[in-house]
């Protein structure tokens, strides 16, 4: 055991642990270097499980929320968009407030943030709280994972980096599965009530379920916040301040003295070098604009956008309603989340064991090549049966009262005559409707500004019916109106009627193709998992050099969850008007971009020092080792 403390006053020995009591009060244990590095790996998987909860928490809530809140489609979206937006928000400033107040005081930060959002959320009666809860939570999300997978790379050693970032992503998935798990109990909770055949009791069953699919979420956040208040500071850090000391004692934390001293020396000359440069007058071949800081920053950049473009953050927020609409009943959709969040945290730990056997390049290009393979093959499912919609906007539209309102219950009957209204349907086409479980998804309009209805079954008994008024279609006000449609006219949009721009009938496929969209949608998860699931966190925390490392990897990052804050906020009307094939091609599309990215254009980095690294992407002779790793 070694003792790394500066001044105390006693030091009692207890076993084979210190401690140590300094000045003032202050009582700290001292363990092994592996004993910490397995706390320090905790703490690190912790920020992890909190950025699960943060993406999967939704999807078991989602259906319940969209039930009683009374929320448009479009609002819903926002509510589930606004965890990623929150998440823009927080990873714009990541980088300099990692900087400024250091890398665990931030961990520390983003952990309380997301305590705060759960009473927020489940305590919210309207639309506004339950977007600034999950604002909140998305600003403790995206600090999280800039500041992590940073604090990640530069506390561990190269040989251990992978699988330390990895355990970081393998508890991500475990926040997820944890996520769905809950949302499966009241699931079940929600079918036995559904069975007494008493509406309002069922109502009121609902909306306390998702509000307790939130308060459950709570503990782990309160020891994230805990554990990082145990955690050394990041050395790179401490050195970067003038902590000389300070940081070579955070190495010593971690590792053995021999590479502590080895580390400390690749530390200093790296600063030695920039800063010899610096009084050489060399600022123009220091510019940010050399390639050593060029390349890495775009091809981390492509990385993250790319990420996103795979649908991953949507599949998951919206999983279960992808599954219902696919032909699962509700019981069979929850169980199906849960199978998929399982098999995310199955595969990772696959990933965790490769990643630093096979390197980044060969996973990330593997697992996108099997992601591609999967969103096909789902889309192909959901065309089958998108092919046969129907539109009965004129029937919907003649329902729209003088006060510009519409009040729908979309059930057997209701379908029946909104599918006669539409006249002939072509060959065999209104059979194959009408015999079956059908969707209703209404698209309206007042003047530049549009508005989409949830998606309701007609075989749901529990169902409310669909609200659509002028109210529901208008922003709020002028700041929301620019969001919603920078080009937008509010004034004239108040003035406008209520427009049905589709009505769209869509028959429920059956059992058996929901379970074919489950399989598909469980080998993407296995695909992601094992390979952009965990080389993700290391190409945006490893490609970065140590000058641009905070910042480049906050705006990465950024790009990152702009991509996924656009994706959310369109999916649910996108897929309302032109279907979940629509969607599923977009992103098999955009995932090809990812795989060339990946397969042609990405150098292995696996055993290699974050310095050699950094050495490569200047286009050092003694650094080309870096391309065909041992």
């Amino acid at each position: 055991m070694r003792l790394h403390q500066g001044t105390v006053s006693q030091t009692i020995i207890l076993s084979n642990h210190f401690l140590v009591v300094s000045s003032p009060v202050t009582l700290t244990w001292k363990v092994s270097t592996a004993t910490y590095n397995r706390f320090l790996l905790l703490v690190a998987g912790l920020g992890g499980l909190l950025y699960g909860v943060d993406v999967g928490i939704i999807a078991g809530a989602l259906p319940y929320l969209e039930t009683t809140s009374g929320l448009n489609a479009g609002q819903l979206s926002i509510v589930v968009a606004a965890v990623l937006l929150g998440s823009v928000i927080s990873t714009l400033f990541a980088g300099a407030l990692a900087d400024w107040m250091g890398r665990r005081l931030l961990m520390t930060l983003s952990g309380v943030l997301f305590v705060v959002s759960i009473p927020v959320i489940a305590l919210a009666h309207g639309y506004e709280p339950l977007v600034l809860g999950r604002l909140l939570q998305g600003i403790s999300a995206g600090l999280i994972g800039v500041v992590v997978p940073l604090y990640l790379a530069e506390c561990l050693s190269a040989s251990s980096r992978g699988k330390g970032t990895g355990i970081f992503q393998w508890l991500l998935t475990l926040g997820i599965v944890a996520a769905a798990v809950v949302g499966m109990y009241f699931s079940l909770r929600v079918e036995e009530v559904a069975k007494l055949g008493d509406a309002a009791r069922l109502f009121r069953f609902k909306d306390a379920a998702w509000r307790s699919i939130f308060w459950v979420s709570l503990p782990p956040g309160a020891l994230f916040v805990i554990g990082s208040m145990m955690v050394a500071e990041s050395p790179r850090w401490l050195y970067r301040r003038g902590k000389r000391d300070a940081a070579y004692a955070a190495l010593l934390r971690s590792r053995p003295k021999e590479q502590a001293d080895t580390e400390l020396n690749e530390i200093e000359q790296a600063a030695a070098a920039e800063k010899a440069q610096s009084f050489a007058g060399t600022k123009v071949k220091e510019s940010l604009l050399r390639r050593k800081y060029v390349i890495p920053f775009v091809l981390a950049c492509v990385i993250l956008a790319c990420n996103q473009a795979t649908g991953i953050n949507s599949i998951i927020g919206y999983n279960a309603n992808i599954l219902i609409q696919s032909g699962l009943s509700d019981l069979q959709a929850h169980w199906g989340y849960v199978l998929f969040t399982i098999i995310n945290f199955l595969t990772t730990i696959g990933a965790v064991v490769l990643v630093d056997r096979k390197g980044r390049k060969f996973l990330l290009s593997f697992g996108t090549a099997g992601i591609i393979a999967s969103l096909l093959c789902t889309a192909f499912l959901f065309r089958s049966t998108e092919k046969l919609r129907v539109d009965a906007r004129s029937a919907v539209q003649s329902m729209v009262g003088d006060r510009q309102k519409l009040s729908l219950l979309y059930d057997k009957s209701t379908a029946d005559a909104l599918l006669a209204s539409t006249g002939d349907l072509g060959p065999g086409k209104f059979i194959a409707v009408s015999n079956r479980p059908t969707s209703l998804v209404i698209i309206y309009s007042c003047g530049d500004f549009r508005g989409s209805s949830p998606a309701v079954r007609s075989d749901d008994v529990g169902a409310k019916p669909i609200e659509i008024a002028q109210a529901t279609c208008l922003p709020a006000n002028k700041v929301v109106a620019f969001f919603s449609n920078p080009f937008g006219d509010l004034g004239t949009a108040r003035a406008s009627p209520l427009k049905i721009d589709n009505a769209l009938i869509t028959p429920i496929p059956g059992t058996q193709n929901g379970m074919l969209v489950a399989i598909t949608l469980f080998i993407f998860m296995a695909f992601y998992a094992v390979g952009p699931g965990v080389c993700v966190w290391l190409a945006l925390s490893e490609l970065m050099p140590t000058r641009i490392r905070s910042n480049g990897m906050s705006i990465a990052l950024l790009l990152n969850q702009a991509v996924s804050t656009g994706i959310a906020a369109v999916f649910l009307p996108t897929v309302g008007k032109y279907g979940y094939s629509t969607m599923f091609f977009g992103f098999a599309g955009c995932t090809v971009i990812y795989f060339i990215t990946a397969a042609f254009f990405l150098p292995e980095t696996k055993g290699k020092t974050l310095e050699e690294i950094e050495a490569h992407f200047e286009g050092k002779r003694e650094s080309a080792a870096i391309r065909q790793p041992s």
